[in-house]
């Protein structure tokens, strides 16, 4: 029975406390660390963008090294969407980017670039037309169609500067 009496009197006591100090030091360390890392980060120790000295000597391209271009201007088009559009035209203007030893001879295609212009975007479906984020699909079909007319190499891009709806 004595031994029942001196367990009941330790339940009575109050439990033991944990240490703070492991505590108190990990709180610590986590703000220096998380100071440091602001720091680093802030000062442009680490994750900064590259400077444009930088870029420009990775690359090995300045503003001065950049290819001779030539942009031939693409009549503006109008296309009639028909009676299930929204709207009722597409205007349409752009230009090609060329290199200026082609630039004579893709001048001399333009019909041939504006007829197949105005027969894919007349063929293209409504619902592309009109969706904004179509315009990249739309724009990389029409390039390739332009590249099969002038011939491979002529075109380097196409410059979409007016696709409006109205």
């Amino acid at each position: 029975m004595a031994e029942n009496e001196e367990v009941a009197e330790g339940e009575d006591e109050a439990p033991k406390k944990k240490p703070r100090k492991p505590l108190l030091i990990g709180l610590i360390l986590a703000l220096l660390l998380g100071a440091g890392g602001f720091y680093a980060v802030y000062s442009g120790m680490i994750l900064a963008p590259p400077s444009e000295q930088a870029t420009a000597a990775e690359h090995g391209a300045s503003a001065e090294s950049l290819p001779p271009v030539a942009f031939v201007p693409v009549e503006p088009l109008v296309i009639s969407l028909g009676p299930r559009a929204s709207s009722r035209h597409l205007r349409f203007r752009a230009q090609l980017e060329v290199s200026p030893e082609y630039q004579k001879d893709v001048e001399l295609l333009l019909p041939r670039v504006l007829d197949v212009l105005n027969s894919y975007l007349r063929a293209v479906d409504l619902r592309d037309i009109e969706d904004p984020a179509a315009l990249i699909n739309l724009r990389a079909q029409m390039l390739r169609r332009i590249q099969l007319v002038t011939g491979e190499g002529r075109v380097r891009d196409l410059l979409v500067m007016e696709f409006v709806l109205n």
